[in-house]
C-alpha cells in the first residue's frame, strides 16, 4: 500500500471547479457511449460549484480510501468503484459513516464505472492489453449490447505463467489460472472485475486465453472442456489500470495535483 504522487507539467492553470471537472472527465471517458450501467457514474457526492485542487485516485469508495484522501490533502476522490448504484440505499450503519466522513471533512466523490472499463485510450481492459503488447486489439466481451473488454495477438507466443507475472502492476499473483489451453498463447480476451461468463464468448471466438477479475467455479469445466487457458488476475488488479491512467492524464494535462492511492484487497 502507498501513495504515488505525480506533478501536473502543462495545461489547465490553477483550480478547476467541479462542474468544469465533470465536463472534462465525462469528455474524455465518454460517459454518453454507455447505454447501461448499474453505477450511478459522475458525481456521487459534493457541490458541483466547489473548487478542486487536488485529486485522489482509488479503485474503491471505502473509509479507508477516504481517509488516505483527506491525509493527501486532497478534496476530491476518483474512484472506479463508487457508493451508489441502481437500487436506492438507506444513510445508516457503515454506509452513513462513509457519507459523513465526506461531507465532515469537504471531500467530494467522483465515480465512473464502465465507461473506465471499456474506454480505447484509459480503460482497464485496454490498459492490460498494451501492457502484454498485444497487436491487432479490437472490442470483445458483450455487455448488454456493447462489448467492454478488448481481445488481440501477442507478437510472440508466450506460456500463462509468464503472462499472468507480465500483467501484474506490482509483484500481485493471480487468484488462479486454468492452463487447460495451449502451452504457447498467441490470442487473448480481456474483461476486467467481474465478467467470468466471457470466457463462453472467448470459447466461441476460438481464443487461446481468456482473462478476467473474479475467481468463478462455474468456468472451470467449460475451460477445460474446450481447451481454453484462464487467468483470474482479481478484481482489484484488473481494475486499477483506469485509475492510474486517468491520474497521469490529469497530471500531463491539467495544473491539478494527483495522488494514487493503493489500497490493494488481494481479491
Amino acid at each position: 500500500m502507498g501513495l504515488l504522487l505525480v506533478k501536473a507539467e502543462r495545461a489547465y492553470n490553477g483550480p478547476m471547479k467541479l462542474c468544469d471537472f465533470h465536463s472534462m472527465i465525462h469528455e474524455w471517458l465518454d460517459f454518453p457511449a454507455i447505454k447501461k450501467d448499474a453505477s450511478q457514474n459522475g458525481l456521487q457526492v459534493g457541490d458541483f460549484d466547489s473548487e478542486v485542487n487536488k485529486v485522489a485516485f482509488a479503485v474503491d469508495a471505502s473509509l479507508e480510501t477516504f481517509r488516505r484522501a483527506k491525509e493527501a490533502g486532497a478534496d476530491l476522490v476518483f474512484v472506479h468503484h463508487g457508493l451508489f448504484w441502481s437500487q436506492p440505499v438507506r444513510l445508516v450503519g457503515q454506509f452513513y459513516q462513509r457519507i459523513r466522513y465526506l461531507i465532515e471533512n469537504k471531500l467530494a466523490l467522483y465515480a465512473v464505472h464502465l465507461p473506465l472499463d471499456r474506454h480505447p485510450e484509459l480503460g482497464n481492459n485496454i490498459c492490460i492489453a498494451r501492457r502484454l503488447g498485444l497487436n491487432e486489439i479490437e472490442p470483445f466481451g458483450e455487455y448488454h449490447g456493447m462489448k467492454i473488454g478488448y481481445k488481440g495477438r501477442l507478437p510472440e507466443a508466450m506460456g500463462i505463467n509468464e503472462i499472468a507475472e507480465k500483467m501484474s502492476a506490482k509483484s500481485e499473483k493471480p487468484l488462479a489460472t486454468l492452463p487447460f489451453g495451449p502451452g504457447q498463447i498467441r490470442t487473448i480476451g480481456i474483461v476486467s472485475g467481474d465478467d467470468p461468463r466471457a470466457a463462453y464468448q472467448a470459447i466461441d471466438e476460438g481464443l487461446d486465453l481468456f482473462i478476467t477479475g473474479d475467481a468463478a467455479h462455474i468456468v472451470y469445466h467449460e475451460a477445460m472442456e474446450a481447451g481454453l487457458n484462464v487467468i483470474f488476475g482479481g478484481h482489484y488488479a484488473t481494475e486499477i489500470w483506469g485509475v492510474q491512467a486517468v491520474a497521469k492524464k490529469l497530471a500531463a494535462e491539467t495544473s491539478l495535483e494527483s495522488v494514487m492511492l493503493d489500497i490493494p484487497t488481494g481479491l
